[in-house]
């Protein structure tokens, strides 16, 4: 059975991290990320102090990521994105393309590095100083079709 809160590990401008749980729905509220601390205590934390929140298969793993660029172009849909943060560190990753799923607070991209212990990443907008969007990576759908010209349509009624 799958669990309503999700494994975070949240990094501070300050370099300090806090471990916890989030509700993946609604963690943002009013400017604050609503954290459950491992020691069962809710936490709620102004997101002008977050550097990131990552969420993580397990708490003993790094929230550390061996990759923060592709190695080449990614194959999976979405936004190529490069946040470069206020403190110089530059990583990439993937955000959906729907203007549905982005929030007023933040940006959720997907690491480079989808076997490491780091699945998402939540960034607020605050803790960036720039955000660029590499490239539009499409399904096989979103590929336009090749019409042919109207010279080669055949004619259907005489004139």
């Amino acid at each position: 059975m799958p669990s309503t809160h999700k494994k975070v590990i949240v990094r501070k401008l300050d370099r300090d991290a806090v471990q916890g749980y989030v509700s993946p729905s609604s963690f943002v509220n009013e400017g604050k990320l609503e954290l459950l601390n491992t020691s069962g205590k809710l936490v709620f934390i102004d997101l002008h102090e977050i550097k990131g929140v990552y969420f993580v298969r397990d708490f003993n793993d790094s929230e550390s990521l061996n990759r923060k660029t592709f190695a080449a172009r990614p194959r999976s849909e979405g936004l190529w994105v490069r946040l470069r943060f206020q403190d110089g560190e530059v990583i990439e990753g993937m955000m959906p393309n729907e203007l549905t799923q982005l929030s007023a607070d933040g940006f959720l991209i997907i690491p480079p590095d989808t076997r490491s212990n780091t699945q998402r990443i939540y960034v607020p907008k605050q803790a960036l100083e720039s955000l660029a969007v590499l490239a539009v990576i499409g399904g096989p759908q979103a590929r336009r079709r090749k019409t042919q010209p109207a010279e080669a349509q055949v004619p259907m009624f005489s004139e």
